[in-house]
């Protein structure tokens, strides 16, 4: 199942070589996440995660927009693909993205607990 999101995306690496032997080719946007409360305690804020796209030749359609992510984090609509896992349920890949403007986002507003 595909669906499409609103991301900010905070940062792209592009990774091209060989490791033992074998070629390695892809590029990693970084997306912002929201921290999730758990049993060990209380989190607020946000966080990126990294999603692998492609191969090292998709960083070069972001290139042009490295001194605006210097700025802050970049609007984009991003299509991530559900697939089932045994481990924990469902996997989230990363099948396209596009930049839906050319200027950094605000920082999104902190979440703050609310009293009971």
């Amino acid at each position: 199942m595909q669906m499409n999101s609103e991301v900010l995306v905070h940062g792209i690496k592009e990774s091209t070589g060989t490791f033992e032997g074998k070629a390695f080719s892809s590029t990693v946007f970084h997306c912002e996440v929201d921290m999730k409360e758990n049993g060990a305690g209380r989190a607020l804020g946000h966080v990126t995660r990294p999603f692998k796209l492609g191969d090292h030749t998709e960083f070069e359609k972001w290139a042009h927009l490295g001194p605006v992510l210097n700025n802050g984090p970049i609007r984009a609509v991003a299509t991530f693909e559900m697939e089932a896992t045994r481990e924990d349920g469902t996997k989230l890949l990363l099948v396209a993205i596009r930049p839906v403007d050319a200027k950094p986002a605000a920082p999104a507003a902190p979440k703050v607990p609310q009293a009971a």
